[in-house]
């Protein structure tokens, strides 16, 4: 039997086991992380896709305390900021383009709606890739997307220069909790064959709706029968981070 022979329909792995377990961990053992862990870690996520070969993305490395309290008032001063081991800024750039296009006589100021969506995607492609990386090694945590609240607040912060922005942020360290995974949608509303399933797609709101309504029980949650609408509604439909588009377009970032 050949190695292709004893793949051949297989349905679990160490990587669907890691990814099937994620949950958001906030909480942190006195456990360090290494230098050489983190450095494995990105080093590993590194090999993610980026569009075009573009590499428009890095990453900032946190550990030093008072520059965690720093990021963490913006973030809405999220605790496990403070508290995590390391912190992973994951970035858009497009220094390293402008660097490029001014050999060749050219500049990104009038660059359009792809430039940023391609330093986004490749940014967020590279973080994933890190926590799978990361959660190999039994190293966990959270991403923080409230580090867009204040991009420049972040950017003073972080000695980010024009044409650079922190896309989301990681909490990475040893989990000193074990939370209980929160529901994820039914797969049937999500995946859709051949063709997008409208109804589908619909008819997943409300049993989910009552499946995270008895996981925030189950923990001690306040909620609502309609659980997952509620909050969307709250949280989203009076336009969350109104000011987001024009402070990135001052960064060099036009999603218009």
């Amino acid at each position: 039997m050949t190695n292709s022979d004893t793949t051949v329909g297989k349905t679990d792995s160490e990587t669907i086991r890691v990814l099937k377990n994620r949950r958001s961990i906030r909480k942190y053992a006195d456990t360090p992380v290494s230098d050489a862990q983190v450095e494995a870690i990105l080093s590993a996520a590194m090999r993610a896709p980026t569009s075009s070969n573009l590499h428009a993305y890095s990453v900032i490395v946190v550990r030093d305390p008072e520059t965690k309290v720093q990021l963490a008032v913006p973030c809405g001063n999220q605790k496990h900021i403070n508290d995590c081991p390391v912190f992973l800024a994951f970035c858009a750039d497009l220094t390293r383009i402008e660097a490029a296009f001014q050999r060749y006589g050219h500049n990104l100021d009038d660059n359009n709606l792809e430039m940023g969506l391609v330093a986004s995607i490749d940014a967020s492609l590279v973080g994933m890739s890190a926590y799978v990386a990361a959660d190999s090694l039994g190293i966990q945590g959270v991403m923080i997307g409230a580090i867009r609240n204040k991009p420049e607040v972040i950017a003073d912060i972080l000695g980010l220069p024009k044409h650079v922005y922190a896309v989301f942020g990681m909490c990475l360290g040893y989990p000193a909790e074990a939370p209980k995974q929160k529901p994820r949608m039914p797969v049937p509303g999500i995946v859709h064959r051949e063709k997008y399933d409208a109804t589908a797609a619909l008819q997943s709101i409300d049993p989910y709706n009552a499946e995270l309504k008895d996981h925030y029980v189950s923990v001690g949650k306040e909620t609502s029968d309609d659980s997952w609408t509620n909050e969307v509604v709250a949280k989203f439909s009076t336009r969350p981070r109104d000011g987001l588009r024009a402070a990135l377009k001052a960064r060099g970032f036009d999603f218009t």
